[in-house]
């Protein structure tokens, strides 16, 4: 950064506009800013002081500030979080009188952070993963973060080709290591070591040569045995001979797509657990309640797609004459206080599958008035240890043996999914879904005035531990890792941060490791499909659902429309802040065009304030019917509060498509968006904010569909525009529908998602067997850090609720 600030220090008026910019922050009497107020501010400067264009953008002051995404005013200096590209940010320290302009160390800037809220200390715990990641290969071009899978493929073929005798051997190890309640796989007893591997894959290329393509394995295991190959090559003989083949290739010519192709016919996997804790996991009625809902929706979608395809898997790779059969169990928590539903069921079968369970363990009672009830995410950690304790012996005896992988969902079952993969040596794969920490801004710095209601001391500690010790993380989007050049992402808002008078993080994450993994989940096509496949929708149940969103007079829905033909503008979100549907009607309401043109649906989980006891949730749906009644929209509005059946949400997307109109999406920040996926591949041309992950869903277009739901004007303007455009040119709403709808189904399936979680499992399952040194000093920081900061916390959190009557 020096090279921006030599050309400030030389120009007279760009030092003189760096240092009105400080005075006007300095005269707001706060001390830390961030990147928002930051441009606000500087931009108020160029304005009063009449600079032109350019400045704001291109000068080197302007350079600067794009750059800076935080400024905290110490009494001496001036201190600069800039980020001059993404997964990369540097401290630097401006002295007051302008004239030394340094890099500083991360420490010292945590320490200054602390001294703003005169909770300094100087001999706090530091916490520093970077020399764990020091003798890993390491991705170098941040374009490729978060492309883990693609850059192991190429290092390992890197490897192989430099030391072919080595690697031959620890592939055949490996391979020779693959079994199945005790029966081998692959490779058996007669093959004793690498190099015999490699004649012995000669011999059965030409004996498999000679066979019939469609020759059943049945019909010649006997002489493959013999040869020293046991089952799992594949079902026919031009399977086997394929995937020998390419063993074969990957010996002689080490190359990433035939290591890649190679791996995915490896039998490996069979068993897996999908953890998800924090309740409310079922298939009806409840689907998650609103804390929960996407992540219990994704888990189920995801457990019936990963029997699918291992299902496939073991049928291609020979294996159904074994009578093997996959094994997945979604893990969560026993709920004896189950309000009507079936969380009080200790073992449920998925819908639509032969061998997938949601298996429920109770917490330790403890407290029963408190364990035999639903828990909020921010109460639940002081069960968790002894949840996967018991969940152990529960799962061992389910699938009467160990799984091959385990999933953690969210940050409480991303813990209960390390100690269990721990405890049982197995592969951990971690989905965080959304992490608190950046959704909650200086929650960290001032993380003791939240502690009572949020405990984010043992949430942020548990996200730490967990995103270090998995073997791999998988994320919806890129943005989920290393942010935008304007924002910083979700794992990379880990990488320093202060928890005052509890310890520094210096060096939280590896961003450029290649266990990151941008993995996207896809949507369950059965349920949410284009509303142009008339043939495939139910004529009642749209008829219903008709009525439902335009017409029924219920209790449980607010509102009429005075002109039900027009557009609608529909949005799916619960009654958070973060989703902003206040804002949505608020934008609404201040635009007579945008009524003029169309009615606002809002289909949420709740409509009055009597219904909830969360205070958020309560505030924001007082909020709304107030904006309803300032705007007077009386006439423009529907507002649902009820809780669909997910048929009945895809036939509302389809309907919405029918009479033309849009989905809007006004959340403040989205990790991702599974309502995005289900409104697009239904037709409906989607609007949603580009803060988070729907900046990827919605690539392309030219920003058109991209919105900032603090630019309340500027969205009405832009959904305005469109509609006039499709006034104007009829097709062009049906071309939008057609692009949106298919660029889900092509990109956004759970097929192509579990397939990238099976090849992950395996190649990082072999890179854990053939560097097992690289992990187990990193995991084993992770268990002090649980033992002496986690569980203490927890403890404390347990003390409150055994004394709660």
């Amino acid at each position: 950064m020096h090279e921006l600030f030599h050309p400030i220090f030389a120009d007279g008026q760009e030092k003189a506009a760096l240092q009105q910019l400080i005075i006007a922050l300095d005269s707001s009497g706060k001390r830390y800013f961030l990147r928002n107020e930051i441009l606000h501010t500087f931009s108020q400067y160029c304005q009063q002081a009449q600079k032109p264009t350019y400045f704001y953008y291109s000068s080197s002051v302007g350079k600067l500030i794009q750059y800076t995404h935080e400024i905290v005013l110490a009494e001496d200096s001036t201190w600069f979080v800039v980020r001059p590209r993404i997964a990369s940010q540097e401290v630097w320290r401006l002295t007051s009188d302008l004239a030394k302009f340094d890099s500083m160390p991360i420490d010292a800037f945590l320490d200054v952070s602390d001294r703003l809220v005169n909770a300094y200390e100087p001999n706090i715990l530091e916490i520093d993963l970077s020399s764990f990641y020091e003798a890993s290969p390491s991705i170098s071009d941040p374009r490729n973060i978060g492309q883990g899978l693609a850059f192991l493929n190429r290092y390992l073929c890197s490897q192989i080709a430099t030391d072919p005798q080595y690697w031959v051997e620890l592939v055949y190890l490996a391979l020779r290591g693959l079994q199945y309640d005790g029966i081998n796989l692959m490779i058996g007893d007669a093959i004793p070591s690498g190099i015999h591997l490699a004649k012995q894959i000669h011999a059965a290329i030409k004996f498999l040569s000679a066979l019939p393509p469609e020759e059943p394995y049945e019909k010649f295991y006997i002489e493959l045995q013999a040869l020293g190959f046991e089952p799992g090559w594949g079902n026919t003989a031009e399977r086997i001979l394929e995937t020998i083949t390419l063993l074969d290739r990957l010996i002689d010519s080490p190359q990433p797509a035939v290591l890649e192709a190679f791996v995915a016919r490896v039998p490996a996997v069979f068993r897996v657990v999908l953890v998800s804790i924090h309740g409310w996991v079922a298939q009806e009625d409840v689907m998650g309640r609103d804390e929960t809902l996407g992540q219990v929706i994704y888990v189920l979608e995801q457990a019936r797609s990963l029997e699918n395809k291992l299902q496939q898997e073991i049928k291609l790779a020979g294996l159904e004459v074994l009578g093997i059969q996959p094994h997945i169990i979604i893990l969560t928590r026993l709920i004896p206080h189950c309000e009507g539903t079936y969380c009080n069921l200790r073992l449920e079968k998925l819908h639509n599958t032969e061998n997938a369970w949601i298996l429920r363990v109770p917490f330790g009672e403890f407290n029963p008035a408190i364990t035999n009830n639903w828990i909020s995410k921010f109460e639940i950690w002081p069960y968790l240890e002894t949840f996967a304790l018991d969940a152990e012996k529960q799962l061992l005896a389910q699938f009467q043996g160990k799984p091959n992988l385990i999933v953690g969902n969210y940050s409480d079952g991303n813990l209960v999914a390390f100690l269990l993969a721990r405890r049982l040596k197995v592969t951990h794969c971690n989905i965080a879904h959304s992490l608190e920490k950046p959704k909650n801004l200086f929650s960290n710095l001032y993380w003791q005035n939240s502690e009572e209601k949020y405990h984010f001391s043992v949430q942020f500690t548990a996200d730490l531990i967990t995103m270090n010790a998995a073997d791999f993380i998988i994320t919806s989007s890129y943005q989920e890792i290393f942010g935008t050049p304007e924002s910083v992402g979700q794992y990379e808002s880990y990488k320093f941060f202060t928890m005052p008078h509890l310890y520094h993080v210096v060096d939280g994450v590896d961003l450029f490791s290649p266990k990151f993994n941008m993995v996207p989940p896809g949507v369950n096509e059965q349920v949410f499909f284009p509303y142009s496949q008339t043939a495939d929708r139910d004529s009642n149940l749209s008829q219903n659902v008709n009525d439902l969103l335009f017409h029924r007079q219920d209790s449980q829905i607010f509102g009429y429309l005075e002109q039900p033909q027009k557009p609608p503008i529909f949005a799916v979100a619960p009654i958070t802040s973060i989703k902003n549907l206040t804002g949505l009607a608020e934008c609404f309401g201040r635009s007579q065009e945008l009524q003029a043109h169309s009615n606002l649906i809002l289909l949420t989980s709740k409509l009055n304030i009597d219904e909830t006891t969360n205070p958020e949730e309560a505030r924001e749906i007082e909020k709304l019917h107030n904006i309803i009644n300032q705007y007077q929209l009386h006439g423009h509005i529907r507002w649902l509060g009820l809780r669909l059946p997910n048929q009945e949400v895809g036939e509302a997307y389809r309907l919405v498509a029918d009479y033309r109109g849009i989905y809007l999406h006004f959340a403040r920040f989205e990790a991702f968006g599974r309502s995005i996926l289900e409104a697009m591949i239904s037709g409906l041309p989607t609007f949603a904010t580009k803060f988070g992950g729907s900046l990827e869903i919605l690539e392309d277009q030219n920003n058109g569909f991209r919105i900032n739901p603090t630019d309340l004007e500027g969205t009405a303007e832009k959904i305005l525009a469109f509609f006039q455009e499709c006034d104007t040119h009829p097709e062009h709403w049906q071309e939008v529908s057609q692009w949106m709808s298919q660029r889900i189904h092509q990109k956004y399936n759970w097929q192509l998602h579990t397939s990238q979680l099976l090849a992950l499992t395996k190649i990082y399952s072999f890179w854990n067997f053939i560097r097992p040194e690289s992990s187990e000093a990193r995991v084993r920081y992770m268990e002090s850090l649980f033992h002496l900061i986690y569980k203490p916390r927890a403890e404390q959190i347990l003390a409150k609720h055994m004394s709660c009557q």
